[in-house]
């Protein structure tokens, strides 16, 4: 009986110990997402999250003194969301820019270039956001640190991971695009770089 009660301990720590990570991520998720996975991303620059209230868009707004937005989710003048946005946007005196994009689909290189034009543009602050802040948000703000910022590849592409809640694993993630778009970007900016500099 000892050793059956000394090995069921055992085994109980061994799947506590291996359990208690995945517990971890995944209650820091849960907050990400109760909080809209809203960040700072470069300070008094840029900001990124998932789909804001009307209240919480005024909080940040008023903390961060966001002047622009950019809807990566597309008009959908339908939507309880998109009326509450837009209304919030227009009486805090915000622009407001609709971009649309899909997280399961691969942005192609003239809408990289023409979203790269519009974050160039907006006024600054700029927030981008998309449904969840974690796909379409992310490939955006490594287009706007890289491109608009001067931001190293490396650092750029740290908007697309798992700290923003993007799952990066090809097959099995649907937002798999955001990080094959990410990559043909990496060699048309390089290759961009290099001419520059000629």
């Amino acid at each position: 009986m000892p050793q059956i009660s000394k090995l069921r301990r055992i085994l109980i720590t061994t799947a506590l110990v291996a359990i208690a990570p995945i517990l971890a991520g995944g209650s820091y998720l849960g907050v990400e997402q109760l909080r809209a996975n809203f960040h700072e991303v470069d300070p008094g620059y840029l900001y990124r999250s998932g789909q804001l209230t009307p209240a919480q868009l005024r909080d940040y707004a008023n903390r961060f003194g966001i002047r622009s937005i950019v809807n990566l989710r597309g008009r959908s003048e339908k939507a309880d969301w998109y009326k509450g946005e837009v209304a919030e946007a227009k009486a805090l005196g915000i622009t407001h820019v609709d971009f649309k994009m899909s997280a399961t689909k691969e942005l192609p290189l003239n809408k990289a270039d023409e979203l790269e034009k519009i974050l160039r543009e907006v006024p600054k602050p700029v927030l981008i956001h998309c449904q969840a802040g974690a796909d379409r948000s992310g490939l955006a703000s490594a287009i706007f640190m890289q491109r608009i910022r001067g931001a190293g590849i490396e650092k750029a592409e740290g908007q697309i991971s798992l700290y923003y809640g993007h799952f990066s694993i090809p097959v099995v993630s649907q937002a798999y695009p955001m990080d094959e778009t990410w990559e043909k970007l990496e060699d048309i900016y390089s290759a961009r770089e290099r001419e520059a500099r000629l």
